[in-house]
């Protein structure tokens, strides 16, 4: 039997060949119409035999220059949990990646299985026919996966395995992504290399965290309870028919961590950051291409709102005011003045309520909008009113609990023999959390080996901004007398001034009244 096999195998491999080679050649005598025709009922006749069904995902979907999204999610989801069992593999660092990439190589094939249906993957790719001269070797190239299973598993690949693919997808790409900080590009200005986005981005790696973060514990808690809240609250939202979107307004004195927290909120959801400056936007219509090009899975922080736009427009009214009111009973001919700008030249108050939580604001999903300032009482109301800044978080002066934190982040101390004289002193003492860890930050290997020496240097600057508020409160409370004798003082002259004039009204009165008589006893006489 083996001796049989031995003698057939090069007679079958012989029969291969010039099978191959004729049909190559009859291929150059048959007209293009009957090749295609062939072609085609050669393909009917195995569709008729073959029980199998195959569906194609090209790299390039309808817009032939951008890779196509199913591509993707098809590619991170085999490379994540299917890639193990090929034997050709091939690594990369993608696009916007932080994590090489392992993924199927070229002409590769690997199995997977889904509610009881087994299909295989085949990664594949078509050279061009013609030889072109291509400026980016490879991109001519087509490549796309195969993925082939029994047809009787249709419904269930395509209405339930295919959506599935690409959500397990969409999470690998995010997982894998190097996250990015976003800000927006000055208006009117544009990219050398003919780029047409709004933002510009560089890599995103700050390191806060909540675990590094001076705050209050409770308070730390509640907010990371709402973040995750939030972030599992998908169908929620859409039964509630509430965009996914959430807003943090961020208050506090400078230096008490409110930058520090947005970044340990980016850290803890894996998201994006958006820094949006207002001052560089000219006015409504540009706000709203900057949201359209925000994606899911982002922050969007517009710090410091209080002092980045005039959102009121009371400085127009005021203007307005006045010079309606030197135009009236005054009848000479005026110079003329510059026409004002329309509302359209800037962003207005109305722009940002509508960005927050207008109509637009439903555009992709899984947002957070974050706005900080230092002085809560300067905004609108209308502006931070709950559902649009939803959670409002006090970011204040350091504390003890807060204290803890920063000496085990710098100091790697959790207890010391000081830490009662500093609690004391920073409950009689407004210090911020950015004042109390640039204390405790080592400057010099001595001071970096002792943390007492770090400490007692905390201490002595507590006590210094324990006389510096003292005397500056003294101060003004003597200012406070001071005004408040002046405005005695005024009281008390305007009081003496108005009975002054009271009694030379009485005395004027008098004097009319005599003059009054007299001459009625000459009209008498």
């Amino acid at each position: 039997m083996e001796v049989a096999m031995v003698e057939w195998w090069p007679w079958f491999g012989s029969a291969v060949a010039s099978t191959i080679f004729l049909w190559s050649m009859v291929q150059n005598h048959i007209p293009d119409a009957l090749r295609l025709n062939l072609a085609a009922l050669a393909a009917k006749l195995t569709a008729y035999f073959n029980p199998y069904l195959q569906i194609t995902i090209s790299e390039n979907g309808a817009q032939r220059w951008k890779r196509s999204e199913l591509f993707l999610a098809v590619e991170a989801y085999l490379s994540d949990a299917c890639a193990r069992r090929a034997r050709r593999l091939k690594a990369e660092l993608g696009k916007d990646s932080k994590n090489i990439q392992v993924s199927i190589d070229d002409h590769e094939g690997v199995t997977d299985d889904f509610s009881g249906a087994t299909l295989w993957w085949h990664a594949s790719k078509q050279r061009p026919k013609a030889n072109v001269i291509s400026l980016y070797p490879g991109e001519d190239e087509k490549r796309f996966y195969r993925v082939t299973f029994h047809k009787r598993h249709h419904d269930l690949i395509v209405d339930s395995y295919l959506p599935f693919v690409l959500g397990e997808g969409r999470t690998v790409i995010i997982k894998n992504r190097q996250r990015r900080l976003f800000t927006n590009k000055a208006s009117g200005s544009s990219s050398p290399y003919g780029a047409k986005s709004a933002w510009s981005h560089v890599p995103f790696e700050h390191p806060a965290t909540f675990d590094t973060l001076a705050m209050n514990l409770k308070q730390k808690e509640d907010v990371i309870d709402d973040l995750m809240a939030f972030q599992e609250s998908k169908e929620y939202y859409a039964k509630v028919g509430k965009a996914w979107k959430r807003g943090y307004l961020l208050y506090g004195p400078p230096g008490t961590g409110k930058s520090t927290m947005i970044a340990a909120m980016a850290n803890f959801l894996d998201y994006d950051v958006y820094d949006l400056e207002l001052t560089a936007i000219n006015n409504n219509t540009e706000l709203r291409k900057l949201f359209i090009e925000t994606t899911g899975k982002s922050i969007i922080v517009i710090e410091d709102i209080d002092c980045s736009a005039d959102l009121t427009g009371k400085r127009r009214k005021d203007k307005k005011a006045s010079r309606d009111k030197d135009s009236d009973g005054n009848d000479k001919p005026k110079l003329p003045i510059e026409p004002e700008k329309d509302d359209a030249t800037k962003v207005t108050l109305s722009g940002l309520l509508n960005f927050i939580d207008g109509l637009w604001s439903a555009c992709g999903g899984e947002r957070i909008i974050i706005f900080t300032t230092n002085y809560k009482e300067k905004l609108d109301p209308a502006l931070i009113r709950r559902g649009r800044m939803d959670k409002h978080i006090e970011m204040s002066y350091c504390r003890f609990e807060s204290f803890k934190v920063l000496a085990k982040n710098y100091l790697d101390v959790v207890g010391h023999e000081l830490f009662g004289e500093i609690q004391q002193l920073l409950e009689e003492t407004d210090m911020s959390p950015a004042d109390v860890a640039e204390n405790l930050m080592p400057m010099s290997k001595k001071k970096k080996r002792d943390p007492d020496v770090c400490l007692a240097g905390l201490i002595e600057a507590l006590k210094q901004a324990k006389e510096d508020a003292a005397v500056a409160k003294a101060k003004e409370e003597e200012k406070a007398k001071e005004a408040e004798a002046k405005k005695a003082k005024e009281k008390e002259e305007a009081e003496v001034k108005k009975a002054k004039e009271k009694e030379e009204g009485k005395d004027k009165t008098s004097e009319e009244a005599i003059g009054d008589n007299m001459q009625a006893d000459k009209i008498q006489e």
